[in-house]
């Protein structure tokens, strides 16, 4: 009962606070960050199978960012902060472009899998800032 009324209250804070012309519908998110999960795990599966013990750092950075991304929903829904969302969405930002690197030196399949996350990131970013200014 608690989760079904916390997730209404963050339904019902997104629908009012005001928001850029450019925000996608509400409907449109769940089917993207599946298919960007998606995507990630295969990814992270494919470096896990190439990753030998003495280098451990692409499996590092994944984990960093993927911390990162949960912190960004606590931060911006969780909080209804988007302040706090921007606090986290940054370095969200540039450890999936670490991750992105490290995992395009190892396997370029893998490195080209998270492209898409970083580009829906970034325009999450925008769209996270936006939000706050228009909502200061």
């Amino acid at each position: 009962s608690d989760v079904c009324s916390s997730d209404l209250n963050t339904y019902s804070w997104y629908q009012q606070i005001i928001k850029p012309t450019w925000s996608p519908p509400a409907a449109v998110f769940g089917p993207v960050w599946t298919v960007l999960y998606v995507m990630m795990a295969f990814a992270f599966y494919r470096i896990l199978r190439r990753s030998s013990a003495r280098d451990l750092r692409p499996v590092a950075a994944f984990m960093v960012q993927i911390t990162l991304n949960a912190g960004w929903s606590v931060a911006f829904f969780g909080q209804n902060s988007p302040l706090l969302g921007l606090v986290v969405i940054v370095p969200l930002g540039l450890s999936i472009a670490w991750t992105l690197v490290l995992f395009w030196t190892r396997d370029r399949v893998s490195g080209a899998l998270l492209a898409p996350y970083l580009a829906w990131v970034s325009f999450a970013s925008l769209l996270n800032f936006e939000i706050w200014r228009l909502n200061g």
